[in-house]
């Protein structure tokens, strides 16, 4: 005889999941095949997913062949949202980073090694697509040279004119850190970013007890290297079902299954100025009575935005992901 209990996926070590059910963590499998609205994805099953899982009668007994029993996880509840991008090797499937979450850090550098701005552009329109609550993360603020200061100054005011929060911080330096550590103070808090950003110096600094490990950047190349191989949640002291998820680094953001006539909806600047295009279904492309592009000309709107929101109409070419981006 088993027991249902319900619970949430905390870890995903090798080919288990770890899933914490009233204070206590149990190990589990997948029972059967799972298919997420028909979406293809590497990983059915996400960090943060709500869960029911099966115990089977006489689970963590110490007499002998029970403490082998396996629990099983039979159903994934509804998800209010999520965060998924396009998987790098697999053009048609999707990876999902993480479920149910309050809030995304996106962890970004002006340099050591530096994001790309697309990148940046692509996960936001992403977290607007999917509804999930984004904030930058500039870090590293301790490196940056006078150009490159003034540079961090520019972007904080592009993004926050559009309504993303921003912080710049030092992760090892401890500098704006306590602003960061009060935003993400209760629920759960997404991490993500390149590899080398310092997405587990940032923890390491939020929640001193998790002692993530981590790793210089690439002198040669100013390359990040992956320190996090896997995702897993990360508990905030003294706040009781909070949590940071700590998550791989990433080469690229590729977006899954937009719509065209609907990626300006992610892009909140062109979605308010596309009101007043001639036609409703423009996609700002080539159509006359454009006011999109009229802002863009007129520097209303970041030409670095609209080459982003342009790069994601060109997400329809499956070749493009047959190769590392």
């Amino acid at each position: 005889m088993t027991s249902l209990q319900t619970g949430i996926v905390i870890g995903n070590p090798g080919n288990e999941y770890t899933v914490r059910s009233e204070g206590k963590d149990y190990p589990c499998r997948l029972k059967g095949r799972f298919k997420i609205k028909g979406i293809r994805t590497t990983n059915p099953i996400a960090i943060g997913d709500r869960v029911r899982f099966s115990i089977p009668e006489g689970y963590g007994e110490s007499s002998s062949g029970k403490a082998d029993l396996c629990c099983f996880i039979t159903e994934i509840l509804p998800r209010k949202n999520y965060i998924i991008r396009r998987s790098i090797n697999l053009s048609k499937e999707a990876h999902i980073i993480g479920a149910n979450l309050d809030r995304a850090l996106l962890i970004v550098t002006i340099n050591y090694p530096e994001t790309p701005l697309t990148f940046i552009d692509r996960f936001l329109a992403t977290a607007e697509a999917y509804g999930v609550e984004v904030a930058l993360v500039f870090n590293k603020i301790d490196l940056y040279s006078d150009e490159e200061q003034q540079m961090l100054g520019q972007l904080c005011k592009m993004y926050e004119e559009i309504g993303y929060r921003c912080f710049s911080v030092s992760a090892i330096e401890n500098e704006g850190m306590e602003t960061l550590r009060q935003y993400v103070s209760r629920g759960v808090t997404l991490l993500s970013g390149q590899s080398g950003v310092g997405k587990s110096s940032i923890i390491n600094a939020l929640v001193p007890t998790a002692s993530l490990r981590t790793a210089s950047i690439s002198s040669t190349h100013l390359a990040g290297v992956h320190t996090t191989t896997y995702s897993t949640m990360i508990d905030l002291p003294d706040e009781p079902d909070s949590f940071l998820i700590d998550t791989p680094g990433i080469k690229g953001f590729g977006t899954l299954d937009f719509d065209p006539k609907e990626v300006g909806h992610f892009f909140p600047e062109i979605f308010q100025v596309s009101k007043s295009c001639r036609f409703s279904n423009c996609t700002h492309t080539h159509e006359p009575g454009c006011a999109v592009n009229v802002a863009v000309e007129e520097g209303h709107i970041s030409e670095s935005r609209f080459r982003s929101y342009l790069s994601i109409l060109e997400d329809k070419d499956e070749a493009k992901y047959r190769e590392a981006y």
